[in-house]
């Protein structure tokens, strides 16, 4: 395999905006200074663990089940965490992302077919973040649904706008967003007051998830929300972006550094999407609402349930922030997806309407033809997708990243790569389980 020419220093991938100088990363230094110039890639790629799709799975889960499913949330975590950080150490040692790798791995044929998965994952996950957002405009501001569906259009000025300003303005407005989600829910987390015991206990894994076919099928939209295919994308691109010292120690400090960075955000990632289903068991389960499945039933609840008004608003302005700020990485995912399997150069507004147009025109139909429960339903089935389309990205990941040709010094360890491959024979399996238990109703119907 011939490898790509290096990464232009100018640039920080396809389509993305210049790179920012900033020679404080390359000082030496003491550990946290070094630590925080590489960190900022890790909230870029926490975004789309709790976008709106999220929100969908886990209130669902929360209000039917209580806290059963908290150790889905756990679980999905961490093999985000080993995933991404598969991603990272091939980004950092062989200066490919994924799509690239894939590209010069496979036949044209095979190329082609991966890249349509990945762009059906990256269009599940653009209409989760379409929905989301049109559900917050019509609960903060009162917009019908299709009118919200339809403004969402709008998001690509500010993607645009950031993209112009640098890297460095895109981040920090990531970060913004996501402190903004996480006071949103630390504060209504705190009018909820679960019982931390029973909260404890739902972290303990629960078999009889996989008897239950709505509670696997619940189970495996999470897993589908948190472990998103295009954030392996993304992240194997933009970590490439941290500029580090020459030759392999360099490449191993990166991978240090910017492996500290992804486990930091996703813990914080983790604590929102565990928030949200606390909340949702603690409010609505308990209190006998049990078929919470629509993230307008939740705003509706959420205030008279908890004897306060400013619950509802939070809830909504964590739901506007969540669906605003994955919708920035999903275009960037977008960019470089199709760079890395087609070599093909599309303007970047192009790719953003082409995309969000694919999201758009599903969602004005099912929420004009069937409103509020019909986008609910199409939410969810969004992250069951995405479950799907998984495996097309984890298995080249887990396959390249295993061999020596490939990533010389920085091949996996051996634990890693049977970690990484017990995560992708369990999502396998999952996927097979409930389209065997799907198949069985249909026949049974």
């Amino acid at each position: 395999m011939t490898p790509p020419p290096p990464v232009d220093s100018a640039t920080v991938g396809p389509g993305l905006p210049p790179m920012q100088a900033d020679p404080g990363r390359l000082a030496p230094g003491r550990w946290l200074r070094r630590l925080l110039g590489f960190m900022g890639p890790g909230y870029l790629i926490a975004v789309g663990y709790m976008d709106p799709g999220n929100w969908a799975t886990d209130l669902a889960a929360g209000s039917g089940f209580g806290y059963s499913l908290l150790w889905v949330i756990m679980l999905s975590n961490l093999m985000a965490i080993l995933l991404q950080v598969l991603a990272i150490r091939l980004g950092v040692a062989t200066g490919m992302h994924l799509a690239q790798a894939c590209r010069a791995n496979s036949s044209r044929p095979s190329a082609l077919l991966q890249w349509i998965a990945c762009e059906i994952a990256i269009c599940a996950c653009d209409l989760a973040e379409v929905i989301g957002s049109a559900i917050a405009l019509n609960l903060l501001f009162h917009i019908p649904l299709p009118w919200g569906v339809a403004l969402t259009a709008l998001d690509v000025l500010l993607v645009f706008w950031l993209q112009g300003r640098g890297m460095r303005y895109l981040e920090a407005m990531i970060i913004a967003l996501l402190t903004l989600i996480f006071c949103c829910f630390a504060i209504t987390l705190f009018m909820a007051s679960p019982d931390w015991l029973e909260v404890a206990g739902g972290m303990v894994p629960a078999p009889q998830a996989l008897a239950n076919p709505e509670m696997l099928y619940l189970a495996i939209g999470i897993i589908g929300a948190t472990v998103m295919p295009h954030n392996l994308y993304l992240h194997s691109s933009i970590v490439q972006h941290r500029k580090a010292a020459p030759g392999d120690a360099g490449k191993r400090e990166a991978i240090k550094f910017a492996t500290a960075d992804i486990i930091i955000a996703l813990f914080l990632a983790f604590l929102v999407n565990a928030a949200i289903l606390i909340v949702s068991s603690a409010v609505f389960h308990e209190g006998g609402e049990r078929q919470v499945a629509e993230i307008q039933d939740a705003h509706r609840l959420l205030s008279p349930m908890l004897g306060s008004a400013i619950a509802s608003t939070l809830f909504a302005l964590a739901l506007l922030a969540s669906g605003q700020s994955s919708t920035i990485t999903a275009t960037m995912a977008g960019q470089i997806v199709l760079e890395g399997f087609l070599q093909w150069k599309m303007k970047p507004w192009l790719r953003r309407m082409v995309t969000r147009t694919a999201a758009i025109v599903p969602a004005l139909l099912v929420a004009g033809l069937y409103g509020e429960s019909g986008v609910a339903r199409l939410l969810v089935l969004s992250q069951v997708i995405l479950s799907l389309q998984l495996p097309f990205a984890i298995v080249p990941l887990i396959r390249y990243t295993s061999q020596r040709s490939q990533m010389g010094a920085f091949v996996n360890p051996r634990w890693m790569t049977l970690a990484a491959s017990l995560i992708a024979c369990l999502i396998i399996a999952l996927n097979l389980t409930m389209l065997f238990n799907l198949g069985r109703s249909l026949l049974a119907s």
